[in-house]
Protein backbone atom coordinates (compact mmCIF):
# COMPACT_ATOMS: atom_id res chain seq x y z
CA UNK A 1 0.00 0.00 0.00
CA UNK A 2 1.17 3.70 -0.56
CA UNK A 3 0.35 7.06 0.87
CA UNK A 4 -1.00 9.78 -1.10
CA UNK A 5 -0.52 13.27 -0.06
CA UNK A 6 -1.74 15.42 -2.63
CA UNK A 7 -2.86 18.78 -3.30
CA UNK A 8 -6.67 19.98 -3.57
CA UNK A 9 -7.86 18.34 -0.51
CA UNK A 10 -7.14 14.43 -1.44
CA UNK A 11 -5.06 13.91 1.60
CA UNK A 12 -4.50 10.70 3.65
CA UNK A 13 -5.87 8.25 0.75
CA UNK A 14 -4.18 4.78 0.76
CA UNK A 15 -4.36 3.28 -2.70
CA UNK A 16 -3.04 -0.39 -4.01
CA UNK A 17 -0.31 -0.57 -6.84
CA UNK A 18 -2.35 0.58 -9.88
CA UNK A 19 -3.37 -2.02 -12.35
CA UNK A 20 -6.13 -0.20 -14.27
CA UNK A 21 -5.76 2.14 -16.86
CA UNK A 22 -7.17 5.79 -17.25
CA UNK A 23 -6.88 7.57 -20.70
CA UNK A 24 -7.31 11.54 -19.85
CA UNK A 25 -8.57 14.01 -22.21
CA UNK A 26 -7.80 17.57 -21.54
CA UNK A 27 -8.45 21.24 -22.44
CA UNK A 28 -6.02 22.57 -20.04
CA UNK A 29 -3.08 22.29 -18.26
CA UNK A 30 -5.32 22.45 -14.83
CA UNK A 31 -7.43 19.97 -15.96
CA UNK A 32 -4.73 17.30 -16.87
CA UNK A 33 -3.08 17.65 -13.23
CA UNK A 34 -6.62 17.11 -11.70
CA UNK A 35 -7.33 14.24 -13.72
CA UNK A 36 -3.98 12.77 -13.21
CA UNK A 37 -4.07 12.84 -9.70
CA UNK A 38 -7.90 11.87 -9.27
CA UNK A 39 -6.63 8.72 -11.38
CA UNK A 40 -3.10 8.68 -9.22
CA UNK A 41 -5.62 8.48 -5.94
CA UNK A 42 -7.89 6.06 -7.45
CA UNK A 43 -5.21 3.79 -7.90
CA UNK A 44 -5.31 3.79 -11.90
CA UNK A 45 -2.58 4.15 -14.00
CA UNK A 46 -3.08 7.40 -16.46
CA UNK A 47 -1.43 7.08 -20.06
CA UNK A 48 -0.05 10.43 -21.19
CA UNK A 49 -2.96 13.10 -21.01
CA UNK A 50 -4.06 14.03 -24.91
CA UNK A 51 -5.47 17.32 -26.43
CA UNK A 52 -8.54 17.47 -28.00
CA UNK A 53 -7.25 17.92 -31.48
CA UNK A 54 -5.26 14.42 -30.76
CA UNK A 55 -8.24 12.61 -29.63
CA UNK A 56 -10.10 13.76 -31.96
CA UNK A 57 -8.26 11.84 -35.10
CA UNK A 58 -6.97 8.53 -32.58
CA UNK A 59 -8.63 5.62 -33.50
CA UNK A 60 -6.51 3.62 -30.80
CA UNK A 61 -7.15 6.45 -28.03
CA UNK A 62 -9.23 4.11 -25.25
CA UNK A 63 -8.03 0.31 -26.33
CA UNK A 64 -7.17 -1.41 -23.18
CA UNK A 65 -8.17 1.45 -21.00
CA UNK A 66 -11.08 0.98 -17.82
CA UNK A 67 -11.60 4.99 -17.43
CA UNK A 68 -11.58 8.05 -19.87
CA UNK A 69 -11.58 11.04 -18.03
CA UNK A 70 -12.54 14.33 -19.84
CA UNK A 71 -11.71 17.42 -18.62
CA UNK A 72 -13.82 19.37 -20.91
CA UNK A 73 -12.90 23.72 -19.58
CA UNK A 74 -10.68 25.19 -22.27
CA UNK A 75 -12.28 23.10 -25.21
CA UNK A 76 -14.15 25.36 -28.01
CA UNK A 77 -17.56 24.47 -28.38
CA UNK A 78 -16.88 23.89 -32.58
CA UNK A 79 -14.78 21.25 -31.69
CA UNK A 80 -16.65 19.98 -28.03
CA UNK A 81 -19.60 19.18 -29.91
CA UNK A 82 -17.73 16.37 -32.34
CA UNK A 83 -15.54 15.02 -29.28
CA UNK A 84 -17.93 14.77 -26.86
CA UNK A 85 -19.78 12.92 -29.65
CA UNK A 86 -16.84 10.64 -30.46
CA UNK A 87 -15.90 9.79 -27.24
CA UNK A 88 -19.27 9.07 -26.09
CA UNK A 89 -19.48 6.46 -28.71
CA UNK A 90 -16.01 4.98 -28.82
CA UNK A 91 -16.89 4.60 -24.62
CA UNK A 92 -20.04 2.86 -24.67
CA UNK A 93 -18.96 0.67 -27.95
CA UNK A 94 -15.82 -0.21 -26.25
CA UNK A 95 -17.36 -1.02 -22.54
CA UNK A 96 -15.59 2.26 -21.19
CA UNK A 97 -16.29 4.09 -18.37
CA UNK A 98 -16.42 7.70 -19.04
CA UNK A 99 -16.06 10.67 -16.52
CA UNK A 100 -16.46 14.10 -18.08
CA UNK A 101 -16.00 17.21 -16.22
CA UNK A 102 -17.37 20.26 -17.58
CA UNK A 103 -17.95 23.76 -16.96
CA UNK A 104 -21.54 25.09 -16.34
CA UNK A 105 -21.81 26.98 -19.51
CA UNK A 106 -21.02 23.33 -21.13
CA UNK A 107 -23.24 21.33 -18.86
CA UNK A 108 -26.43 21.61 -21.18
CA UNK A 109 -24.00 19.91 -24.21
CA UNK A 110 -22.84 17.30 -22.51
CA UNK A 111 -25.21 15.76 -21.19
CA UNK A 112 -27.16 16.24 -24.63
CA UNK A 113 -24.26 14.65 -26.29
CA UNK A 114 -22.72 11.82 -24.17
CA UNK A 115 -24.58 8.60 -23.74
CA UNK A 116 -26.77 7.82 -20.28
CA UNK A 117 -23.72 5.77 -19.02
CA UNK A 118 -21.21 8.79 -18.88
CA UNK A 119 -20.59 10.76 -15.59
CA UNK A 120 -20.82 14.17 -15.88
CA UNK A 121 -19.31 16.15 -13.29
CA UNK A 122 -19.59 20.60 -12.81
CA UNK A 123 -17.26 22.42 -10.92
CA UNK A 124 -16.87 18.86 -8.85
CA UNK A 125 -15.00 18.55 -5.31
CA UNK A 126 -12.08 16.41 -4.94
CA UNK A 127 -14.07 14.21 -2.78
CA UNK A 128 -16.37 14.50 -5.95
CA UNK A 129 -14.08 13.45 -8.63
CA UNK A 130 -12.50 10.66 -6.24
CA UNK A 131 -15.78 8.90 -5.73
CA UNK A 132 -16.46 9.22 -9.71
CA UNK A 133 -13.57 7.30 -10.32
CA UNK A 134 -13.69 4.81 -7.53
CA UNK A 135 -17.38 3.95 -8.67
CA UNK A 136 -16.19 3.99 -12.21
CA UNK A 137 -13.43 1.66 -11.06
CA UNK A 138 -15.77 -0.57 -8.64
CA UNK A 139 -13.55 -0.04 -6.03
CA UNK A 140 -14.25 -1.05 -2.39
CA UNK A 141 -14.96 1.37 -0.04
CA UNK A 142 -12.21 0.20 2.01
CA UNK A 143 -9.73 1.62 -0.12
CA UNK A 144 -10.81 5.22 1.96
CA UNK A 145 -9.42 5.58 5.57
CA UNK A 146 -11.93 5.64 8.20
CA UNK A 147 -12.17 9.32 7.82
CA UNK A 148 -13.39 10.00 4.32
CA UNK A 149 -15.00 6.34 4.11
CA UNK A 150 -17.21 7.27 7.25
CA UNK A 151 -18.29 10.36 5.97
CA UNK A 152 -18.71 9.41 2.14
CA UNK A 153 -20.59 6.03 3.27
CA UNK A 154 -22.95 8.08 5.58
CA UNK A 155 -23.32 10.99 2.61
CA UNK A 156 -24.41 8.06 0.73
CA UNK A 157 -26.56 5.90 2.35
CA UNK A 158 -28.50 9.49 3.58
CA UNK A 159 -28.50 10.39 -0.33
CA UNK A 160 -30.09 6.68 -1.48
CA UNK A 161 -32.72 6.61 1.56
CA UNK A 162 -33.88 10.04 0.81
CA UNK A 163 -34.17 8.98 -2.89
CA UNK A 164 -35.97 5.62 -1.43
CA UNK A 165 -38.11 7.00 0.68
CA UNK A 166 -39.25 9.97 -1.86
CA UNK A 167 -39.84 6.75 -4.23
CA UNK A 168 -41.96 5.08 -2.42
CA UNK A 169 -43.67 7.61 -1.35
CA UNK A 170 -44.88 8.46 -4.55
CA UNK A 171 -45.79 4.95 -5.59
CA UNK A 172 -48.27 4.87 -3.08
CA UNK A 173 -49.47 7.25 -3.96
CA UNK A 174 -50.20 5.98 -7.36
CA UNK A 175 -51.22 2.78 -6.53
CA UNK A 176 -54.87 3.49 -7.81
CA UNK A 177 -53.54 1.54 -10.95
CA UNK A 178 -53.41 -2.05 -8.90
CA UNK A 179 -55.95 -4.53 -9.99
CA UNK A 180 -58.34 -4.74 -6.73
CA UNK A 181 -57.43 -2.13 -4.82
CA UNK A 182 -59.33 1.49 -4.20
CA UNK A 183 -57.31 4.31 -4.88
CA UNK A 184 -56.36 5.78 -1.72
CA UNK A 185 -54.37 8.49 -0.03
CA UNK A 186 -53.77 7.96 3.29
CA UNK A 187 -52.15 10.15 6.14
CA UNK A 188 -52.30 8.94 9.81
CA UNK A 189 -55.45 10.75 10.15
CA UNK A 190 -57.27 11.14 7.40
CA UNK A 191 -58.18 8.52 4.11
CA UNK A 192 -58.79 10.41 0.44
CA UNK A 193 -60.32 8.92 -2.13
CA UNK A 194 -57.90 9.75 -5.49
CA UNK A 195 -60.49 9.38 -7.58
CA UNK A 196 -62.38 12.91 -6.89
CA UNK A 197 -58.42 13.93 -6.65
CA UNK A 198 -58.78 17.72 -8.09
CA UNK A 199 -55.40 20.24 -7.72
CA UNK A 200 -56.71 23.47 -7.62
CA UNK A 201 -53.06 25.46 -8.06
CA UNK A 202 -51.02 26.88 -10.21
CA UNK A 203 -47.88 28.14 -11.15
CA UNK A 204 -47.06 31.34 -9.36
CA UNK A 205 -48.54 29.38 -6.25
CA UNK A 206 -45.54 26.72 -6.41
CA UNK A 207 -42.97 29.45 -7.13
CA UNK A 208 -44.39 31.02 -4.12
CA UNK A 209 -43.62 27.44 -2.10
CA UNK A 210 -39.59 27.72 -3.68
CA UNK A 211 -39.22 31.42 -3.17
CA UNK A 212 -40.37 30.57 0.30
CA UNK A 213 -37.77 27.66 0.79
CA UNK A 214 -35.33 29.56 -0.70
CA UNK A 215 -35.40 32.39 1.18
CA UNK A 216 -34.11 30.31 4.64
CA UNK A 217 -31.01 30.59 3.32
CA UNK A 218 -30.95 34.44 4.40
CA UNK A 219 -31.56 33.28 7.79
CA UNK A 220 -29.28 29.80 8.17
CA UNK A 221 -26.98 28.31 6.88
CA UNK A 222 -28.25 27.13 2.99
CA UNK A 223 -27.06 23.49 3.60
CA UNK A 224 -29.21 22.95 6.85
CA UNK A 225 -31.97 22.53 4.22
CA UNK A 226 -30.44 21.28 1.45
CA UNK A 227 -33.18 18.75 -0.40
CA UNK A 228 -32.58 18.69 -3.76
CA UNK A 229 -34.60 16.13 -4.48
CA UNK A 230 -37.57 18.04 -3.66
CA UNK A 231 -36.92 21.55 -4.79
CA UNK A 232 -36.07 19.70 -8.72
CA UNK A 233 -39.99 18.43 -7.84
CA UNK A 234 -41.12 21.29 -7.27
CA UNK A 235 -39.30 23.15 -10.06
CA UNK A 236 -40.15 20.62 -12.46
CA UNK A 237 -44.09 20.37 -11.77
CA UNK A 238 -44.49 24.52 -11.65
CA UNK A 239 -42.58 24.31 -14.89
CA UNK A 240 -45.25 22.03 -16.20
CA UNK A 241 -47.82 23.76 -15.23
CA UNK A 242 -46.29 27.16 -17.01
CA UNK A 243 -45.98 24.45 -20.33
CA UNK A 244 -42.12 25.07 -20.26
CA UNK A 245 -39.37 23.06 -20.48
CA UNK A 246 -36.35 22.56 -18.20
CA UNK A 247 -32.73 21.83 -18.92
CA UNK A 248 -30.52 19.97 -16.92
CA UNK A 249 -28.41 23.45 -16.56
CA UNK A 250 -31.65 25.20 -15.43
CA UNK A 251 -32.42 22.19 -13.13
CA UNK A 252 -29.17 21.71 -11.15
CA UNK A 253 -29.83 25.72 -10.49
CA UNK A 254 -33.11 25.29 -8.88
CA UNK A 255 -31.78 21.98 -6.93
CA UNK A 256 -30.10 24.53 -4.82
CA UNK A 257 -26.88 22.18 -3.88
CA UNK A 258 -23.66 22.22 -5.99
CA UNK A 259 -23.88 21.15 -9.59
CA UNK A 260 -22.31 17.73 -9.28
CA UNK A 261 -24.38 16.85 -6.19
CA UNK A 262 -27.61 18.11 -8.34
CA UNK A 263 -26.55 15.90 -11.10
CA UNK A 264 -26.17 12.80 -8.80
CA UNK A 265 -29.72 13.24 -8.04
CA UNK A 266 -31.19 13.40 -11.43
CA UNK A 267 -29.51 10.86 -11.94
CA UNK A 268 -30.81 8.50 -9.36
CA UNK A 269 -34.29 9.90 -9.61
CA UNK A 270 -33.86 9.39 -13.39
CA UNK A 271 -33.42 5.98 -12.51
CA UNK A 272 -36.27 5.74 -9.59
CA UNK A 273 -38.87 6.09 -12.69
CA UNK A 274 -39.36 9.73 -11.25
CA UNK A 275 -37.60 11.97 -13.92
CA UNK A 276 -38.04 11.59 -17.56
CA UNK A 277 -34.84 12.37 -19.96
CA UNK A 278 -35.62 13.88 -23.14
CA UNK A 279 -33.88 14.93 -26.29
CA UNK A 280 -34.66 18.02 -28.13
CA UNK A 281 -35.71 17.12 -31.60
CA UNK A 282 -34.85 20.32 -32.77
CA UNK A 283 -31.51 20.47 -31.17
CA UNK A 284 -29.36 16.94 -30.37
CA UNK A 285 -26.74 19.07 -28.04
CA UNK A 286 -29.45 19.38 -25.69
CA UNK A 287 -31.76 17.37 -23.37
CA UNK A 288 -34.69 18.42 -20.94
CA UNK A 289 -35.57 16.74 -17.66
CA UNK A 290 -39.36 16.66 -17.06
CA UNK A 291 -41.73 14.30 -14.50
CA UNK A 292 -42.71 10.90 -15.55
CA UNK A 293 -46.04 10.28 -15.23
CA UNK A 294 -45.69 8.63 -11.51
CA UNK A 295 -44.02 11.59 -10.00
CA UNK A 296 -46.48 13.57 -12.19
CA UNK A 297 -49.82 12.10 -10.22
CA UNK A 298 -47.84 12.02 -7.19
CA UNK A 299 -47.60 15.55 -7.28
CA UNK A 300 -51.17 16.09 -7.93
CA UNK A 301 -52.65 13.70 -5.44
CA UNK A 302 -50.41 15.10 -2.44
CA UNK A 303 -51.04 18.86 -3.51
CA UNK A 304 -54.61 17.62 -3.57
CA UNK A 305 -53.91 15.91 -0.23
CA UNK A 306 -52.71 18.80 1.64
CA UNK A 307 -54.96 21.03 0.74
CA UNK A 308 -58.04 19.49 1.92
CA UNK A 309 -56.29 19.26 4.82
CA UNK A 310 -56.22 22.41 5.07
CA UNK A 311 -52.15 23.06 5.47
CA UNK A 312 -49.90 24.92 3.36
CA UNK A 313 -47.66 23.43 0.81
CA UNK A 314 -44.20 23.69 1.65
Amino acid sequence: MYEAMGAGGLQDIAYDIAVDVAQIVAGTAAGRDAAVRTASFAGLRARQAVDAETAMQNESLIDGAQLLLLEAEGIESPLLEPLLARLGAMAEARGVSLIATVTPAQLDIATGLLPATAVVQCAPSDADRLGAALTARRAPVSRLHDGMRDQEALRMRRFQEEVARIADSLTRLTRSELPGRPATMRTEALAFRSESDSVETDAAEIRRVIRARRMRAEFFEGDLFADPAWDMLLDLYAAELEHRQISVSSLCIAAAVPPTTALRWIGTLNEAGLFDRKADPNDRRRAYIALSDTARRGMDRYIGAVKRAGLNLV
